[in-house]
């Protein structure tokens, strides 16, 4: 039987340094998610009311009550059984060495971290503010890898819009630079040592009291809703790992 230090070793080895993947878990954040097991669904930090007209409070409270609430739930029913040392990484160091688990549980922790690890992320990045934009280090980036703001608004649009079924679209760092990319279901970018920026989630769950099916204009609706600080943080902690 191998040990966790000789597990979490070959997770390194085989997904590249775990610093490369700025922890979600913050300090300074109340209500932060508890990214080891067994995991609970953090706190908003705000009303179910707090993104209205832009995202709706039944969705809001549905989206976290509800949907967030069932990852975690499925994720911890899928570890109860586990090796303990599966049990004693967390849940980053779950999605950067999804090789390394047991067959038998690979599936539900892909699906169900990645739930987990994608909501936890979401509820950090939500936050009113019309017509913000990002500003700093940020916004130098977007202009120089993406071609500006609008270019990037449209980029990221467009790749929400192409999502098949459902799943999500990010804005990410990558080798040093920003990227577009999309993810089926509830794939995370770590998972492929890529750090998450920005994100929306575009299952219908996270849409479709208010929208219906009308995408493209929950899209549009989304830039209002953004903590550009918070992408900030994180990109600083892309560039500096």
């Amino acid at each position: 039987m191998i040990t966790r230090r000789e597990a979490l070793k070959t997770v390194a080895l085989t997904a590249g340094a775990l610093t490369l993947v700025p922890s979600l878990l913050r300090a300074d954040t109340a209500g932060a998610a508890k990214l080891t097991y067994p995991y609970k669904v953090p706190d908003l930090g705000y009303g179910y009311d707090a993104l209205e007209p832009y995202i709706d409070t039944m969705t809001m409270q549905l989206h976290h009550d509800k949907h967030h609430a069932a990852y975690v739930s499925n994720l911890n029913k899928a570890l109860e059984t586990a090796d303990p040392k599966f049990q004693q990484m967390s849940l980053e160091e779950l999605l950067v060495g999804l090789d390394t688990l047991p067959e038998n549980i690979r599936t539900a922790v892909r699906n169900n971290a990645g739930g987990h690890y994608n909501h936890s992320f979401l509820w950090l990045l939500l936050q009113k503010n019309e017509s913000g934009k990002p500003t700093g280090d940020l916004a130098d980036a977007i202009d120089k890898d993406l071609g500006g703001f609008a270019a990037f608004q449209a980029k990221l649009e467009e790749a929400g819009g192409k999502v098949f079924g459902s799943g999500w679209a990010w804005l990410v760092a990558e080798n040093g630079k920003l990227a577009i990319v999309s993810t089926p279901n509830q794939d995370c970018p770590i998972t492929k040592k890529q750090t998450p920026i920005f994100g929306v989630d575009v299952w219908e769950h996270a849409y479709y009291l208010k929208h219906q099916n009308r995408r493209p204009e929950y899209l549009k609706a989304y830039w209002n809703v953004i903590n550009w600080d918070f992408c900030n943080t994180r990109f600083k902690g892309a560039v500096t790992a």
